[in-house]
Parts: structure tokens; C-alpha cells; sequence
């Protein structure tokens, strides 16, 4: 069967460094930092004292007090992004066969803080069952996508992704196949996460996964840099309306981009370790390429997964240069996570907007942080280290890599009639 093509016609963000796409792409453009101190808990006790935090965000300036109680802070956070990401691309449901429409979502870890909430306030009782009638409704991760769907009544496709860090851009790559297969018309797709509370800063503090670089917060995200000492924690969410090509050209959709291809790979090395020479990274962006029906020489910009950990990055950039070989020395390369943080399972999905937009505008967003070179990271690449560059950007690479050794990565391109 031929395959149809698939194209963005929706984005919303809502990101430590801005609550709507606009005030994402400016703040990724000028290369704000959106680390601080945490405000959501007391840090006395824990290793590390900062995270990238949402800025400004009342639940309650987009949802009824007694509904925002009901659900975790994870899908509060999916349906202002999915909100926003339907209002931008126009979309009209009653006009439209729903049935054809879905919701595929993807998120780490989902209702963390439920989870500790509940369970401290049973621990710390007299022993008696008393646990919200929303405990599980509001934990498990697959609620997200279906509080989209009933808000909006689609009954298309619906169901969540859970692949660590890699969980939202697989969430993309499984809306991408349900509709060049034609088995749907429009997936509202994206990730959310809310991890910044005492499990889940503690949880990675004891992983000695997060920096501890207390004293400088903004700085403390540095990928690449010869010191960095661990990824810094971001919250939020990211959506994209994947959209079959024909459908949106006959509604008259305004089109971002359109998706090309994307690829899937497991390290099989290791439970949070990266494989040392880059073969998991390696083959995911190999076959994602090859769905896109591309080639090295094809791409301009890679929008990598670069968390600012010591064994991480140097492995990715292995990657990179071997599979790209001298392609490699003339595309710009950058880490966004060097301004958001790490949204784990929220991560593919605002940097696969933050690619989309780089294609879009052509411009691709700085590394910022970077300071001291590592001789471990080939410094004949261009990094795009501190400062914006502008260039034509016919096409952009998104990699995200999970614990688990996930890895999912996709490509998009300038939208050619």
C-alpha cells in the first residue's frame, strides 16, 4: 500500500522557560537558562537544590479548582499543551470524523507525585485504608491521553508510551504509522512529566544521575562542557498535531513541517548506562534515516540528546561522527536541555518542536553553558556552543535515549508541496 504523508500542523509547550510555544522558541533562540532553586518542597536535606521548574503556572488559569484536584500535575500539564496545540493547528472536531482522530501520549513516569502523597499520608497514619478515590485514576500513565480524549471527545487511537526519556518521541513515531497506514486522519501526540518533588529528586540524587552544582544553578546544565556533573530536572509538557497531509491540505491547515521518518533501538547494555561506543544511538538514528529515506548529506541540524552527563554526551557524539563521517563537521548539533533541563518523558516532545521550529525558521538553537572543551568530545563539531546561528535548515534529526537503553529518534523537513 503507499503510505501516506504526514505533516505538523499543531504545537504547544508549556516548558521551564516558557508557558506557550512563542515564548519557548524566543527563550530557546536567546538561550535562557531555566534552572533555579526549587520552590516546590523544602531542599535541606537533598544532594541537589534546583531543577527547572515551570514558571508562572496556576492549574487553575486553565482548569475548575475542584477538576485540577482530581489529577496529577503530569496530565494538568498535557492538557494545557494539547490545548494549545489544537487551538494553533485550527481544528474544528465537530467538523471532523473523530472516530479517525487520536490521542497517543507519552510520559516517563507519570503521577509521581500522587503516588508519594498517598502513600506518605497512609504511612503516616493509624494504619486505616484511607486512600483517594482518584489515587489510581490520577497515577497511572495512560490517564493522560484519555482525559485529552474525553475533553475533546476523540475516539480515534489512544493509549500512552512509557520508554523512559524516550517515551514522547515514541509516542510521535507510533502517530506517525497509525497514519501513513491510514488508520487515522489526525493524533493529537506529546508527552508530559512532573517529577520535581522529594521522590523524585531524591530518587535520582541516589542515582548520583542529577548535578549537584548548588551554588550556580543556571550553569549547572552543561552538555559537552569538560564539567559537567549530571542532568538538571525540568517538568512540563509538549504537544504536536501529526496531521495526514491530504486532510490538512483540504481544511487549508497551516503546515510547520512535515515528519519524514523515525527509528527505534535498544542499547542492550545496561539499566541507565549508555553503550560506550554509541551502537544503540548509532543504529536509531541509521533507521530513522532510513524511514525517512534519507542520508547524511541530507540533514542540517541535530537536536541531540545531550543530558550533561559525563559518559552520555561523549557517547553520542561517537555516535554521531561515525555514522555521519564528514557530514558530520559541516551540521550544526545542539542540546536544548541545556536551557529546559531534562523533561524525561516529556523531553522528545519539546525538543521535537524545538526541531521543528529550527527547520521552520532556520535557525537552530544554542548549547549554552559551555566553558571548558572536553578532549573526549570531538571539538571539530559545531556544537552551536552559547549563541543562536542562523542557516537553511532543510532537515533536523530529534534523538532521545532512555534508561532501559530506549532509544527513539525522528526526522523532520521542510514541508515541499
Amino acid at each position: 500500500m503507499e503510505l501516506k504523508r504526514v505533516v505538523v500542523t499543531g504545537l504547544g509547550a508549556l516548558t521551564p522557560i516558557g508557558n506557550t510555544v512563542t515564548e519557548f522558541w524566543n527563550s530557546l533562540i536567546n538561550g535562557v537558562s531555566g534552572a533555579a532553586l526549587i520552590t516546590k518542597f523544602d531542599t535541606t536535606n537533598f544532594k541537589t537544590k534546583f531543577a527547572c521548574e515551570l514558571k508562572g503556572f496556576n492549574p487553575e488559569d486553565f482548569l475548575e479548582k475542584k477538576e485540577a484536584r482530581k489529577i496529577d500535575p503530569f496530565v494538568q500539564y498535557a492538557l494545557v499543551a494539547a490545548d494549545e496545540a489544537i487551538r494553533d493547528a485550527g481544528l474544528n472536531f465537530d467538523l471532523f470524523d473523530t472516530n479517525r482522530i487520536g490521542v497517543i501520549w507519552g510520559s516517563g513516569i507519570g503521577g509521581l507525585k500522587t503516588f508519594q502523597d498517598e502513600i506518605s499520608n497512609f504511612a503516616h497514619g493509624d494504619g486505616t485504608p484511607r486512600f483517594n478515590p482518584f489515587f489510581i485514576p490520577k497515577m497511572i500513565l495512560d490517564i493522560a491521553p484519555g482525559h485529552i480524549s474525553i475533553k475533546y471527545g476523540l475516539r480515534g487511537p489512544n493509549f500512552s508510551t512509557v520508554s523512559a526519556c524516550a517515551s514522547s518521541t515514541n509516542a510521535l513515531i507510533d502517530s506517525f504509522n497509525y497514519i501513513r497506514l491510514n488508520m487515522a486522519d489526525i493524533i493529537v501526540s506529546g508527552g508530559s512529566e512532573a517529577i520535581i518533588n522529594e521522590a523524585g529528586i531524591g530518587g535520582f540524587n541516589a542515582m548520583h544521575a542529577l548535578s549537584t552544582r548548588n551554588e550556580d544553578p543556571a550553569t549547572a546544565s552543561r552538555p559537552f562542557d569538560l564539567n559537567r556533573d549530571g542532568f538538571v530536572a525540568g517538568e512540563g509538557a509538549g504537544s504536536i498535531i501529526l496531521e495526514e497531509l491530504g486532510h490538512a491540505k483540504a481544511r487549508g491547515a497551516k503546515i510547520y513541517a512535515e515528519l519524514v521518518g523515525g527509528g527505534m533501538s535498544a542499547d542492550a547494555n545496561h539499566i541507565t548506562a549508555p553503550h560506550p561506543e554509541g551502537l544503540g544511538a548509532r543504529l536509531v538514528m541509521t533507521n530513522a534515516l532510513r524511514d525517512a529515506g534519507l542520508t547524511t548529506a541530507d540533514i542540517d541540524y541535530i537536536n541531540v540528546h545531550g543530558t550533561s552527563t559525563p559518559l552520555g554526551d561523549i557517547s553520542e557524539s561517537r555516535a554521531i561522527t561515525e555514522l555521519y563521517g564528514s557530514d558530520a563537521y559541516r551540521l550544526n548539533i545542539s542540546s536544548t536541555k541545556s536551557m529546559t533541563g531534562h523533561l524525561l518523558g516529556a523531553a522528545g516532545a519539546i525538543e521535537a518542536i524545538a526541531s521543528i521550529l529550527a527547520v521552520k525558521n532556520d535557525i537552530v538553537p544554542p548549547t549554552i553553558n559551555h566553558i571548558t572543551d572536553d578532549p573526549d568530545v570531538d571539538q571539530n563539531l559545531n556544537l552551536t556552543f552559547n549563541k543562536a546561528q542562523k542557516r537553511t535548515i532543510r532537515a533536523a534529526q530529534s534523538n532521545t535515549f532512555g534508561f532501559g537503553g530506549h532509544n527513539a529518534s525522528v526526522v523532520f523537513k521542510k514541508y515541499e508541496g
